[in-house]
């Protein structure tokens, strides 16, 4: 991942914070932070399908954050601290997770449409649609996942033996 070409030459990387069934990043977001390059984070809003990207200061900074219901960690509701990356200069790439995969970009996600939501904003922002690329173990591609018209394709999947 830290070698990838994309990855290289962003600046602004939103990137998730992994549940014990995802793709690990806390090395990645490290190498963020190692690189100066700045590192966005997802807040949810519970009964909605609305997330934004914010700012961490810090990779140590992870451990001022909340748990949520969803065992997530993610800055709390209260917390009108931190940047969002749509309210300055955009994002360059983001680091998606997901259920299962498919290899013309499809995304099957957790089923509340956060993501598809956020990249619909992005598309509005006069920075344009960061590039995305999904993090997903091989077992998670398959030959199709389910689609809908809200679905907004991934540009590219990182997975073993890619």
């Amino acid at each position: 991942v830290i070698g990838h070409p994309k990855y290289k030459e962003s600046k602004r990387i939103a990137i998730f914070l992994s549940m014990p069934d995802e793709v690990q990043t806390e090395e990645i977001i490290k190498d963020i932070f190692k690189q100066g390059k700045e590192c966005f984070i997802p807040r949810y809003k519970p009964q909605s399908n609305h997330m934004d990207m914010l700012k961490l200061s810090s990779a140590e900074d992870i451990s001022s954050l909340a748990l949520t219901s969803w065992n997530i960690l993610q800055p709390s509701d209260d917390d009108s601290t931190r940047e969002e990356a749509l309210d300055s200069g955009g994002l360059d790439l983001i680091f998606m997770p997901g259920l299962g995969f498919d290899k013309k970009g499809n995304r099957l996600g957790r089923g509340k449409g956060y993501y598809d939501t956020y990249l619909e904003r992005c598309m509005k922002h006069p920075h344009g649609k960061p590039y995305t690329i999904a993090l997903a173990f091989k077992e998670q591609i398959c030959e199709s996942v389910p689609v809908t018209e809200n679905d907004v394709p991934i540009d590219e999947i990182l997975y073993e033996d890619c």
